[in-house]
């Protein structure tokens, strides 16, 4: 079976930069944008600017979550046709796909349709829901990402 090296490289290069982009946004980015007091001397900001400028952070990834989830399709699906069927692989690429389009179509649009409501939709109970459970989507997708990273690449040594 003779095998795309190039391929293969560039989706290990997707799927470890893509775990990269969601570990500095959830544990650096978001951090430092909500904490600013810690940080700016003369300025402040309130949650909801912090939110505003992290909901466009969200926004722009939206677009590389997007090119991922297409990817991970094009991938796997050419892998299964070439007979490298995996059943972890495959429940952790429908969960990369599953928590991608969630994050992108579903939470991130969500979040700012309710921004641009104003401070006080941004402070309700259904805002905060929604805001759980993007968080909650957003850590699933990295453990998806690490674990359909390593199983990929122990398959490439055993192939």
């Amino acid at each position: 079976m003779k095998r795309n090296i190039y391929l293969d490289f560039s989706y290990l290069l997707v799927l470890a930069s893509s775990f990269g982009a969601v570990l500095v946004l959830g544990a650096f980015v978001a951090p430092v944008i909500f904490h600013t007091d810690k940080i700016l001397s003369g300025m402040l900001m309130d949650n909801y600017n912090a939110g505003i400028i992290m909901g466009e952070i969200f926004r722009r990834f939206s677009y590389w979550v997007y090119f991922l989830a297409f990817f991970v399709v094009f991938y796997e699906v050419l892998m299964y046709k070439k007979g490298q069927r995996d059943a972890l692989i495959f429940a952790m690429a429908v969960t990369v796909i599953f928590t991608s389009l969630m994050f992108s179509s579903v939470y991130v649009p969500k979040i700012l349709s309710m921004q641009a409501l104003g401070a006080e939709a941004a402070r309700s109970d259904t805002f905060s829901n929604i805001h759980i459970a993007s968080e909650i989507d957003f850590k699933i997708l990295a453990v998806a990402l690490v674990v359909l990273f390593v199983r990929r690449l122990m398959m490439l040594k055993i192939s």
